[in-house]
């Protein structure tokens, strides 16, 4: 199956996902069939930040309309921020559209995990994941809240991490960890592995970038089907 991806938001995240993703097909000796469009991160914080669903909807469907215009049978947003107005787009999106939130609570499931906490943009971690989890329960940080939401955009804008990024977000995480009983810590947020690849910060991590890119490449492969990765129906 050939993957469409809408890459740019932010830039780091784009590189990430080609890096993993490929890297999956390789050990698998399996050929990708991959185009990535790209998105303007500027356009997708206006619009999360005035909560424009539907003007951000527009764009990421006219993205999809290049992607399958180059021979494309889905896509996906590199972004768990940029899934706000998933449902927005899904219903105008000329192809199936791969959710990095659906696989999530069935791999927490499969962890034996009832209880993790979230990193990421303040919508997701507001809405514990836009409210889609249904087996898993979600934190979000009880202190800082503003404060890592603020660091995690001006992360993944500038594309580096600084030593006052890490230090807030491990500190969030531990808490989550200690104070209101999270069994893992979710990177939500697919520009955090600026802050953490590389580094331990003492509790159990799990990048929800990878879960999103484990499903891809088993399309890719043909080891699942679109329906396990979209809300909706299968086209």
């Amino acid at each position: 199956m050939h993957i469409g991806l809408i890459g740019g938001i932010g830039p780091a995240a784009t590189v990430v996902y080609y890096q993993r993703l490929t890297a999956l097909m390789r050990e698998r000796s399996k050929k990708l069939e991959l185009t990535i469009v790209q998105a303007s991160s500027d356009e997708l914080v206006a619009n999360n930040l005035a909560d424009d669903r539907a003007a951000q909807a527009q764009i990421y469907a006219e993205l999809i309309g290049r992607l399958q215009a180059a021979g494309a049978d889905c896509a996906a947003i590199t972004s768990l921020g940029g899934h706000f107005c998933y449902a927005e787009t899904e219903m105008i999106s000329p192809l199936p559209l791969i959710s990095g939130v659906t696989p999530l609570d069935a791999y927490f499931a499969a962890q034996g995990l009832k209880t993790v906490g979230l990193l990421g943009t303040e919508v997701v971690m507001r809405t514990r994941l836009y409210g889609q989890l249904q087996t898993t329960q979600a934190l979000a940080p009880a202190e800082n809240m503003d404060r890592v939401a603020r660091s995690y955009l001006d992360m993944a804008l500038r594309g580096t991490c600084t030593d006052e990024d890490r230090a807030l977000f491990f500190e969030a995480g531990r808490l989550m960890i200690e104070d209101q009983g999270a069994e893992a810590i979710v990177l939500a947020g697919t520009d955090l592995g600026l802050a953490f690849d590389g580094h331990d910060p003492g509790y159990r991590v799990i990048d929800a970038l990878d879960v999103h890119v484990a499903l891809l490449a088993d399309l890719a492969t043909g080891d699942a089907t679109l329906s396990q990765g979209t809300k909706g129906k299968e086209r």
